[in-house]
This record gives structure tokens, sequence and C-alpha cells, in this order.
């Protein structure tokens, strides 16, 4: 605020010098009364939170109740001059700093001003006369009219500088905005610019103009994300041009492996046909060697059983051969008895004769029982003989009969041996029959499969054709960027490469010693395991 303008205020509220002086008149009482209407205001302050919110605390109140006291020193005084001007622009710039709206300045003018004349008038009228001493009603007016110009002048000049204050923020703000509004402008319009060539498919756009600080960020961001943009579509491209030619190869080698499983679906027919030829062959196996077995299970039992009759037998020829032992005895005991019947009878005739015609008779009777005796004597002779000799042919035939009971063990153990090796031929044929059953329900299962993949390649097949297609599409729409560069994209190694060299690798011939040629589906067979770990 000028002193001009100052001036002017001062001529058009006609605060002349007589004015003036009536202000410097009343400065004492302003001075002693001042400090208690601005306790009052402040009171004011404390109790309305919005004001009480521009204090930090009653320390803050007391430093800002000083500088008022000092500014109403000044204003007392009638000096309206240039100190008195800095001072009025500082107040109104610090309202205007810290948003104190000229309504709670005015409020506190008010409260000010109320206690002010209150006091002057109180000054002037009870104690003494209006028209004692000089104090008249003109005098007393004169004097409120005086103080009220010089407080609305404060206040008017205080609350134009806030009110310009702000205007200048405005217009620095406006000034502001519309510098950040026309760099926005340029910086627009080059995005704008640059969007429409990405648009049109030029990745080469950049911002090249120089941009506020604050848009920096923004201009970097956009050229980095064009940049990148650029790469990802070359890399795309690069991809794009790899997955066509890839696609190519696939839906030729689909068209192979098609061709292939189904060759390898018509030799796993085959191998079903003859596993079940195969496994009908083994059944019947199967039961002849357990009929085998039953066969040879029953002539172990017969032999079993004949063993059983020859011990019978050699224990038969053991009592027979102890009967002739015990028979022998009995012939030596009846040949011992001729011998004393033979010697008997001698004496008899020795006695005989010595008795003379009178022993004839007794001689002859004993002539009779030594011709008896001796008959005796060499039959039993006979019967020992021909006992000793049935001994002997007994004793040789129990000397067979234990051989043949022999043989006809180790014939019983030979048959066991055959039984068990029959029973394990017989259990390892029916193994081999449900093993075979099971390979074949494995191998009719792998026809099933091999049919179905056979069916799921003819749509693989379909599938990369479709996918050649919209490779090649894909691959005209990269082709419609421009990002400045060639694409050189690196040679990347074709999966569709490792897989058929894999297949070749594998379904290779190998020699392989003690095997038969393999057969023409067999090496279906071996493509067909190669195309699966394609």
């Amino acid at each position: 605020m000028s002193n001009e303008a100052i001036d002017s205020r001062i001529k058009f509220m006609r605060l002349d010098d007589a004015a003036i002086a009536r202000i410097r008149s009343i400065k004492p009482l302003i001075l002693k009364e001042m400090p208690a209407a601005l306790d009052g205001f402040y009171d004011q302050v404390r109790a309305t939170p919005e004001t009480r919110a521009f204090f930090k605390d009653d320390v803050h109140i007391d430093g800002a109740h000083k500088k008022q006291m000092a500014h109403w020193d000044v204003i007392s005084s009638g000096q309206f001059d240039e100190h008195y001007a800095t001072g009025v622009n500082k107040v109104g710039h610090v309202h205007a700093r810290i948003g104190l709206e000229p309504r709670w300045y005015i409020g506190g003018y008010a409260i000010v001003l109320d206690t002010m004349v209150g006091k002057i008038v109180e000054s002037r009228w009870p104690k003494h006369a209006l028209n004692t001493r000089g104090v008249t009603a003109q005098s007393t007016a004169e004097e409120v009219g005086a103080l009220v110009k010089a407080t609305l002048l404060d206040m008017d000049l205080a609350v134009s500088v806030y009110l310009d204050a702000l205007e200048e923020q405005r217009q620095q703000a406006e000034a502001a905005r519309q510098k950040a509004e026309d760099e926005q402008n340029v910086l627009f319009s080059a995005l704008a610019d640059g969007l429409k060539r990405m648009a049109s498919g030029d990745l080469t756009a950049r911002l090249e103009i120089d941009v506020d600080p604050r848009f920096q960020g923004v201009k970097d961001d956009f050229n980095t994300t064009v940049e990148t943009l650029a790469r990802t579509i070359q890399s795309i491209s690069g991809s794009a041009n790899a997955v066509l030619n890839g696609s190519l190869e696939i839906a030729s080698a689909s068209d192979d492996l098609s061709k292939r499983s189904e060759q390898q679906a018509a030799s796993l027919e085959e191998t079903a046909a003859a596993l079940e030829e195969i496994t009908v062959t083994v059944n019947r196996t199967a039961t002849g060697s357990r009929q085998a077995s039953e066969a040879v299970a029953a002539a172990r039992s017969d032999a079993q059983t004949s063993g059983d009759v020859v011990q019978r037998a050699i224990a038969a020829m053991g009592e027979i051969e102890k009967s002739s032992s015990e028979i022998n005895q009995i012939i030596g005991v009846i040949d011992e008895i001729a011998f004393q019947t033979n010697l008997l009878a001698l004496n008899a005739g020795v006695e005989a004769a010595r008795a003379g015609d009178a022993g004839r008779g007794f001689a002859v009777v004993a002539q009779e029982v030594r011709a008896l005796a001796q008959r005796s004597a060499e039959a039993a002779k006979e019967i020992k003989g021909l006992i000793s000799t049935s001994s002997k042919q007994v004793s040789h035939g129990v000397s067979l009969v234990g051989e043949t009971g022999d043989s006809l063990g180790r014939i019983v153990e030979q048959v066991a041996a055959i039984d068990g090796l029959v029973s394990e031929i017989s259990s390892s044929a029916q193994e081999q029959a449900s093993s075979l059953s099971q390979v074949n329900t494995a191998v009719n299962q792998m026809d099933q499969m091999v049919q179905q993949n056979a069916a799921m390649v003819e749509q693989t097949t379909a599938a990369s054709f479709s996918l050649k297609t919209e490779a090649s599409e894909l691959d005209g729409l990269v082709s419609s960027f421009r990002t400045g560069e060639t694409a050189t994209t690196a040679r990347r190694a074709n999966p569709v490469h490792a897989a058929q060299a894999r297949i070749e690798a594998f379904a290779r011939p190998q020699a392989r010693p003690s095997q038969a040629p393999a057969r023409s589906a067999g090496n279906t067979a071996l493509k067909a395991d190669a195309w699966e770990e394609f």
C-alpha cells in the first residue's frame, strides 16, 4: 500500500489535521484502555475455534497483543506516514498468508472499537458535565468520530492489502496456471502427434521438445514406452515369423505323423491277433500240462502203492525164511531121534543075539526099527537138504524183492521229482497264460489308444493348418509396424527339427545280436514311440 493510496483515503474520510489532533488528544486514554479492549478481543478469539486455530498457544497470543499495542500507539499518534504504511502492508500480507479472512479482522475491530467508544464516552460523561473544562457533546462526538475514522482507515488499509495480496496471489496463480496450461498444451500437442504416428504404425515417434521439469517424467515415460513397444514389436515380428515357419513344419510333421499313426494302428491290430492266437495255444499247453501233472500224480500214487506191496512181500519172505530155519531145527531134532533110535535098535539086536532063539522075535523088531530109523534119517536128511535149498532160494528171493523195493523207492522219488517239475510247468503255463491274457488286454487297449491318437493327430493336423493361417495373419499385422530398425531376430533352434532328429535317431535300425529281423510293422511301432516323445 503506497503513501498516495493512504493520503487519498485520509482525504476522502476527511481525516484532517483537526481530526488527527483529536486522536492525539485521546492517545493517553487509548493507550490506557486499549489493553483491556484487546484482552476482551483475545478472549473472544480463544472462545472461537475458527480464530483460536491461528494461534499456537497463549505465548503466541501475547506476542500478537504486544504488536497490536505498538500499532495502536502509531495510530493514536496520528502518524499515517511511510512507517505506518509499512506496518499496515505487513499486517495485510500476514493475514493473506495465514488465511485470516476479513470477517474476523473486521469483527475484532468492532469489539475493540465498541470498548474504546464506551470508554471515551464514559470518561467524558459521568464525572464532569459535558460543558465543563471545554468538554462538550460536540467535542466528544468529534473525538469518537476521529477514533472511528482512524479505526476504519486502518481496517480498510489492512483489508485492502489483504485483498491486493489475494489478487496478487490469484494473478500469480493464474499466470502459473496459464504457463502450466501452455506447457501442457505443448506437451499434449506433441503427445497427440506421437500417438497419431503410433496409431498409424510408426513406432519411431519420439518427444524431442523441451518440457518443464514437471513433465519430464511424462516425456521420458512416453519415449521409453514407445521404445519398449518398438522392441516388443520387433521381438513379436521375429517370433511371428518363427511361429509361421514352425507352424508350416508342424503341419507337415502332423500329416506325416497321421500316416504313421495309421500304420501303427494296423500293426498293433495284427499284433493283437497274433497274441490272441498265442494266448489260445498257451492255454491249451497249460491244460495239457495240468492233465500231465494229474497223470504223474496218479503214477506216483501207484508207485507208492507198489512200494508198499513190495515191503509187505519182503516181510512175508522174511517170515518164510524164519519158518524154514525153524523147520530145519525140527528136522535136526528128528535126525537126532533117528540116530538115537538106530543106536537103540542096534543095541536091541545085540541083546537079541545074545538071547538066542528067545530073542529072535525081538531081533526082527529091532531090525525093523533100525530100518525105520535109517529111513527116517535118510528122509530127514533129504528134507534138510530140500529146506536148505529152499532157504537159499528164499534168501535169494528176499534179496531180489529188496532190490525191487529199492528200485521202486527210487522210481517213487523220480516220479515225485517229475510230478514237481510237471507241476511247476503247469503253474508256469498258467502264469504265462494269465500274463499273455493281460498282455493281450494291454495290446487291445494300446490299439484303442493308438486309434484315439490317430484321431487326435488328425485334429492336430487341422489345428496346425489353422495355426499356420493365424500365424500368417499375425505376421502380416506385425509387419505393418515401422520400428526404424531391421528386424534381425536370432535364429532359434526349431523344436520340430529337434523332434524329427530324435525320431530318426530312435527309429534308425541297429544291429542287435540273437534277434530276428524286425518286421516292417516293428519299424512303424518304433516311429510311433518316437512320435510319443515328440
